[in-house]
């Protein structure tokens, strides 16, 4: 089953592990995201995310259809990502994956994890602690141009 959510409140890691978790899966891998305190010599003090959520959502279960036709054996799929603001030390993005064994679920998670960045509108915005603040672009992004500032989680 494939758990997808947008959401501005805290993530919960232990409940999106027991929601993936099966008896007859042997691995659950996860991915979590957090917020750092620094970038390149700022002092980060939050992260804040927007996302073009219908499109976001509909990217997030392509990803889940692309795990599942090259790792069949996964069960449980979960990508959850927080919006709005995320306080250094909380997590921006889980994703937890159920699988018989572990090297499926720790590949699966991997490939989520990294198509999620490059496909899924999802925009970070970094606040520092002088009141300044930047949107970070993705090097992974596929929409994104050299030249241009568009940016994606």
């Amino acid at each position: 089953m494939n758990h997808l959510l947008l959401t501005h409140n805290s993530l919960d890691v232990g409940a999106i592990s027991n929601l993936v978790g099966a008896n007859s899966c042997g691995a659950i891998s996860m991915f979590i995201g957090t917020t750092r305190d620094n970038f390149e010599h700022k002092r980060v003090v939050s992260l804040e995310y927007e996302a073009y959520e219908p499109m976001a959502l509909k990217q997030l279960g392509n990803i889940c259809d692309e795990i599942r036709k090259r790792w069949p054996d996964c069960l449980n799929i979960a990508i959850y990502h927080r919006l709005g603001l995320v306080p250094v030390g909380q997590a921006s993005v889980v994703i937890g994956i159920s699988s018989p064994h572990r090297q499926v679920s720790l590949e699966s998670v991997a490939f989520a994890i990294d198509e999620l960045k490059k496909t899924v509108p999802i925009w970070k915005k970094e606040v520092y602690d002088n009141h300044e603040s930047a949107w970070k672009a993705n090097k992974e992004c596929q929409w994104i141009s050299k030249t241009s500032n568009d940016c994606c989680s």
